[in-house]
């Protein structure tokens, strides 16, 4: 029997989705410190009593927020390792594809961008653990998927991850070269 989600369900995920692209857009611009919930409210034309509703507090809207970029991400990250033909060719195809997504999308530019909006990036730093753990899990199902014999997934996996994030808040290179680096050394892991 299919499960028929009600108008009323519905409208509620289309309000919070309204709600957390209000919120990403005012990210953005004025970071987590300029961040109201008033204005987040405003946006969307409900009150602030609704956006309070619907999350609890700013920290967790943002949190929500991170947590929905993070998806974007590792469905097209997941898309990648599933299309290669081999784990290295899979792991550079979504090392490169998170950086140059990186580029482009709006909130991510504001964390790691040449004038970032400082008090996000602790959202991929210091505050950083729900977008690590989401991330190293993916990567650790697809290597104990791929590569049954391997000693170490979670290992291998957390510094893949690692690397992939580094690149990503401190480039020094073109999103291929990094993906090479990384590939460089997921290889010598995976060979030992």
């Amino acid at each position: 029997m299919s499960h028929v989600t009600s108008y009323t369900e519905r409208a509620k995920a289309s309000l919070r989705e309204q709600l957390l692209d209000a919120a990403a857009e005012l990210l953005t611009h004025s970071g987590y410190i300029g961040l109201r919930m008033a204005d987040v409210a405003t946006a969307v034309g409900v009150s602030r009593q609704t956006v309070y509703n619907e999350f609890g507090s700013k920290s967790a809207l943002v949190q929500a927020v991170a947590l929905r970029t993070l998806a974007e991400f590792t469905d097209g990250i997941q898309r990648r390792l599933d299309e290669a033909g081999d784990v290295l060719t899979g792991v550079h195809a979504a090392t490169a594809y998170t950086i140059e997504h990186a580029k482009e999308n709006r909130l991510v530019s504001a964390v790691t961008g040449a004038q970032p909006a400082e008090d996000l990036l602790p959202l991929l730093t210091t505050r950083g653990q729900p977008v690590l753990n989401a991330a190293t899990d993916m990567a650790e199902a697809y290597l104990r998927e791929r590569l049954p014999d391997l000693a170490d997934p979670r290992f291998v996996a957390e510094t893949m991850t690692r690397l992939a994030l580094s690149h990503l808040v401190l480039p020094t290179c073109s999103s291929t070269e990094a993906a090479d680096r990384v590939c460089a050394v997921v290889g010598a892991l995976i060979q030992s």
